[in-house]
């Protein structure tokens, strides 16, 4: 395993393009919504910024991705920068336009999200290829749903090669469900309907069921799948870590106010990465990623949004 403190995300790049209106409209209905405004995200650079964002002294953050050769593309590449994140491997496709996201906010801080890929579409293995001495050295590498599943699987086998610790957030769900490849990492983070569709459950009648038991039966099919362990993301009722020798630890939620939950599973997520990389024990690092993931939903937007250290110790200590 390799002792470098090196996080590595390779992952979407977006700018979100952000709505907030009093509800969500339903099909084919037409709403004023209250303001508009373009924010830097993508579930990629969100953990990435939120990494580091989070980190210790002595942690580096590197962004694996591509951007469009548009005005969207150079001002996230500036937003990664700003916040510290090495974007060296981060790829400008010539005539292509950035990824988007096109999100609605509702008064109660609960959005919809829509992503056009973009540039995010073309990030390739000769991409990571050209990223692999790097992602040797690093401590953790963080992937997502948001870019190629075959540029995906390949990140895995090469991180499989070099013993180094993997992430996968399994967000979007990719339509027909996720290639055994990817199951073949260290720490998969679904939400609980993320899990429900990876595993072809229903859940659209609202009849999901609460139960650590349930959360329990969830995590095991998941691990047989070939995920080493699995911490189920529930919101407001904390999260669920199980491991492949059966334990489950349920860790309780954080209470704050909730202005928009954008950003919290990337938050929660890029803290579980920062608490590997310090040498954190599982328990306290899905506790600390509870904290980052409450933290985050008492702003509004994406990367604005994302907590610093200092917010997430304070609500650990709280």
């Amino acid at each position: 395993m390799a002792s470098s403190k090196k996080i590595v995300v390779v992952g979407s790049i977006n700018m979100d393009l952000v709505a907030r209106t009093e509800r969500i409209p339903r099909p084919g209905e037409t709403i004023l919504g209250d303001s508009f405004v373009t924010i830097p995200g993508g579930k990629g650079a969100n953990q990435a910024v939120a990494a580091a964002k989070l980190a210790g002294e002595g942690i580096t953050v590197h962004m694996v991705g591509r951007v469009g050769d548009d005005d969207f593309g150079q001002r996230l590449l500036n937003g990664l920068n700003h916040h510290h994140v090495d974007t060296r491997h981060v790829t400008v496709s010539e005539g292509v336009a950035s990824g988007v996201a096109v999100i609605l906010v509702d008064r109660k801080g609960e959005n919809t999200i829509v992503v056009a890929p973009g540039a995010n579409g073309l990030l390739s293995a000769k991409d990571v290829d050209a990223a692999e001495t790097l992602i040797a050295e690093a401590s953790v590498v963080m992937l997502q749903c948001e870019i190629p599943v075959d540029t995906a699987a390949h990140v895995i086998a090469m991180c499989q090669r070099h013993g180094v610790y993997t992430i996968l957030d399994p967000t979007p769900v990719p339509p027909n469900g996720l290639p055994r490849a990817l199951y073949g990492v260290d720490l998969l983070t679904p939400n609980q309907l993320e899990a429900e569709a990876l595993l072809g459950l229903e859940s659209a009648g609202g009849t999901t069921s609460k139960s650590a038991e349930d959360a329990k039966t969830i995590g095991s099919q998941l691990l047989s799948r070939g995920a080493k362990s699995v911490v189920l993301k529930r919101g407001g009722r904390g999260a669920v870590l199980i491991d492949r020798d059966g334990t489950i630890q349920t860790v309780k939620p954080f209470k704050v106010k909730v202005i928009d939950t954008t950003a919290a599973g990337d938050a929660f997520t890029a803290a579980l990465a920062v608490a590997h990389a310090e040498g954190m024990e599982p328990l306290a690092g899905v506790r600390f990623a509870n904290a980052a993931g409450a933290a985050c939903c008492g702003e509004f937007g994406a990367q604005p949004a994302l907590p610093a250290r200092e917010a997430v110790e304070k609500l650990l200590q709280s």
